[in-house]
This record gives C-alpha cells, sequence and structure tokens, in this order.
C-alpha cells in the first residue's frame, strides 16, 4: 500500500543551473567540485526531466560533500535497467542509479542494502524489499496509469462526464469514434515500448490486483500463471479496444516523446498515462483543457495502479560505499532537488513530511485527489510489470511484456495467446 501523502499541493519555479559537458547516450560528464571521490552516477532525459535540471541537481546536492564529484551518465533511451545491465556486464555498473529496477542486481550481490536506521525517514520504507532487504530508496509513488483526456473533444462527442464503468467507457469510446475522434491514444515504437503498457497496467489494475494484490507473488510460487481466467478476462478487454476500432494504430510506431506529442496535437481524445503527464500539461499547456479520470472498473469504483519506489541505488562495489549512501540519502531529502522533480515529473514523495511546492498546476493537483481518494478508499494496486520487489514479476520479463503490449494494441494477438505466451516466457526464465 502506498503511504497518503498529505499537506498542500503546491508549484515552484525551479532555478537550474546549466553545466558545461551534458552529454547523452551513455557518455559521461563530470560536475561538482575536484579532487576527493569520483562516484558515476545513471540519469535519464525525457521531455519532463531535462539535462539542465540533472545538471543543478547534482551540483547543489555533491556541493554539500567536500571532495566528491559527480561523473553523470545518461542512458540512450529510458530503459535505465536494460542499459544498466549492459554496464554490469563489462563491470561498469554505475555506483549510484535512479529507478533501475534492482530485482537481479540485488540476488546478485552488486547492489548495496540500506539499514532501517537509513529508512527511518522514509513513508514507506520497506517498499520494494527484495527478500525482506531494501537495495532502492523508496522515494516516490507515482500512479501509473491514468487516463488524461480532451475536454474539447469529449464535448464534440456529447460525452458529458469521465466514464466510471467499463460500460460506459465502451459508450463513450463508440461516441468519440462516430464523431470522427479517435479515443484512445497509444504508444510504444522503437526502444520505447515501455509506452505500450498502460492501458494494460490500467485494466490488471483494476480486475486482477484489486482482487488479489499478490497475484506476481503467486505466479512466483507456482500458483497460478498468466493464463488464470481473470487475467485472461482482465487483458481481452485491451483486445477489444483494438477490435472496436478505439486506438490509434499509428500510435504503437510512435516514440515516448512523439506519442505525447501526438496526443497533444489532438491525436486522440484520452492518453493513458502516468501521473507525471500531468506537470508536463501544466507547465507547458496543450491548446485544449485537458481533465484526468482513473481506468473505469466494471462497478465504478476508482482503481489506481502505482508504483511506491523508484529512488536511488548504490553499487555494493563504489569506489566508497558510505559516501555513495550518503549522497543518495541526501539527493532524496534534499528539499529543493524534491521539490524539482514534483514539478517537472509529478512524483508524490514519500520522505516523510515532506510538503510540495506551493503552487501546483490544477492537472497535478486532480491527478493527486485521484491518487488519495484511491489510498482512502483502499484501492491503490500494484502496477503490472512496473512493481518491484518481492511483489514484482522478474525484470527479464519486462521486455516480452511490453511487446507482447504492442502486439494487442495492434490487434495481432488476442488474450489468450498473449497469456499463453507470457507462461512460455516465464518458464523460459527458469
Amino acid at each position: 500500500m502506498a503511504p497518503r501523502w498529505t499537506g498542500a499541493v503546491a508549484a515552484a519555479t525551479v532555478m537550474t543551473v546549466a553545466l558545461a559537458g551534458c552529454t547523452s547516450g551513455g557518455k559521461a560528464s563530470s560536475t561538482a567540485s575536484s579532487g576527493g571521490v569520483e562516484l558515476t552516477m545513471l540519469t535519464f532525459e525525457t521531455p519532463n526531466l531535462p539535462a539542465t535540471l540533472w545538471d543543478s541537481t547534482i551540483a547543489r546536492v555533491s556541493a554539500k560533500f567536500p571532495g566528491l564529484t559527480i561523473k553523470k551518465l545518461v542512458t540512450p533511451n529510458v530503459d535505465r535497467t536494460t542499459y544498466a545491465k549492459q554496464l554490469a556486464s563489462s563491470g561498469q555498473l554505475p555506483d549510484v542509479m535512479l529507478a533501475v529496477n534492482p530485482q537481479g542486481f540485488a540476488e546478485g550481490g552488486q547492489l548495496a542494502e540500506f539499514t532501517a536506521d537509513e529508512l527511518k525517514d522514509f513513508a514507506s520504507p520497506t517498499s520494494g524489499a527484495i527478500n525482506g532487504k531494501v537495495y532502492q530508496l523508496p522515494t516516490n509513488a507515482q500512479p501509473q496509469s491514468l487516463l488524461y483526456y480532451n475536454k474539447g473533444a469529449f464535448a464534440k462527442a456529447g460525452v458529458t462526464q469521465p466514464p466510471k464503468t467499463w460500460a460506459e467507457f465502451l459508450a463513450a469510446c463508440a461516441k468519440l469514434k462516430s464523431a470522427g475522434v479517435t479515443p484512445i491514444a497509444v504508444g510504444g515504437g522503437g526502444q520505447d515500448t515501455f509506452a505500450s503498457m498502460y492501458p494494460w497496467v490500467g485494466v490488471l489494475g483494476t480486475d486482477v490486483y484489486r482482487a488479489d494484490p499478490k497475484f506476481n507473488q503467486a505466479i512466483t510460487d507456482g500458483g497460478k500463471t498468466f493464463t488464470d481466467a481473470a487475467f485472461v478476462k482482465a487483458t481481452g478487454k485491451i483486445a477489444q479496444l483494438a477490435q472496436l476500432g478505439y486506438l490509434d494504430k499509428q500510435g504503437t510506431s510512435r516514440s515516448y516523446a512523439d506519442h505525447e506529442k501526438a496526443f497533444r496535437a489532438g491525436s486522440a481524445a484520452m492518453y493513458p498515462m502516468g501521473s507525471w503527464f500531468a506537470t508536463s500539461a501544466d507547465n507547458d499547456k496543450p491548446k485544449f483543457d485537458v481533465g484526468v479520470f482513473a481506468w473505469p472498473t466494471d462497478d465504478g469504483q476508482a482503481v489506481v495502479p502505482t508504483l511506491t519506489g523508484g529512488g536511488l541505488s548504490v553499487s555494493a562495489k563504489a569506489e566508497d560505499v558510505g559516501l555513495a549512501k550518503r549522497f543518495a540519502l541526501e539527493w532524496t531529502k534534499d528539499k529543493a532537488t524534491a521539490d524539482a522533480f514534483t514539478k517537472a515529473d509529478g512524483t508524490f514523495n514519500t520522505v516523510a513530511g515532506y510538503q510540495p511546492p506551493a503552487d501546483m498546476g490544477p492537472l497535478f493537483k486532480a491527478t493527486l485527489a485521484l491518487y488519495e481518494q484511491a489510498v482512502k478508499d483502499d484501492t491503490v494496486t500494484p502496477a503490472f510489470s512496473i512493481e518491484q520487489g518481492d511483489n514484482g514479476l522478474p525484470a527479464a520479463m519486462t521486455k516480452p511484456i511490453e511487446q507482447l503490449a504492442v502486439e494487442l494494441l495492434n490487434g495481432t494477438s488476442d488474450a489468450a495467446a498473449v497469456a499463453a505466451k507470457l507462461d512460455k516466457e516465464y518458464a523460459d526464465l527458469k
């Protein structure tokens, strides 16, 4: 269960400092002071998280540690985990890594464990634990699959309010299609197959994890398979959307960045995405008004699949493991850094007592309200393929799952075929 985030909802002006030597594609650039200890830090860049944001926060936090130099590494795409594996295979695992799935690394002794005392200031200190040990700071909670929508497109189609039930959702999609509006934007082209996941994450949250939040553990323990009736039925909803022509078929050839651009340009009425889009839309408002609602359920109660974690991990073989852990903890607790990432990426920071900036935008507030209501209603669920730790699937399953999601969206596989392929992929890992 993700912790409830209380306090004022707000926004702040993020001061950025452009530093020389910013690179991409896995090349490194040094920031902060010289001499002493040098640590590498693996980052990634998105439209919400540009180089200037990383550089300014690295400079600010590393300055608190005299003699520390941070050499920034940037992934060639947003798949941090795969790139970290590539680096690890050549003995170059970064000293500090953000939002890299710790599974596999932790069991192989490659990551440093955070102690209970080091985790005492987190609202959910054991989130993402692997065999009872925490290897990634449980820094924030991010809803992973909400429906952001074009209010103008809804009005054009005569959809007067966001649908709550699945039946209402299908009816809204039918009205949108009849009005000449593509109902749902999808993505997942090239190396960004992760963007294909959000519709599937939504229906599995509502129809599988709500009733059985430990479904993944049952898969791991052998008590269930992906051909479980509830899993197949939920997956069938995505196949149904494809068959009815409610998905933007061109979307699965678009990169993540182009996927967002297309929605902003009016490619579809609804955009299944994580909470980070709220700040993107608040910071750079589209030409239309944007609203948000949770994935519709059969009974109409909102369910919000959420990842709580996504923080920094530290290599067990860092030049100075203790210093790397102190840097990671300071990065996480530094108020200016937390505010910057809240503002830029819509993160719900889970450091106990944290209060966000004072003037966050309206879509962020609406997104947070959905999340907090789900916490109150006990309808926050794990997020399929994104959940980590003991309640997550093996990291090696992520890519096959994303590729099968593309097949669902394109209508080239049905629910039963996808479930059978997942079982085979899982069996091949053993």
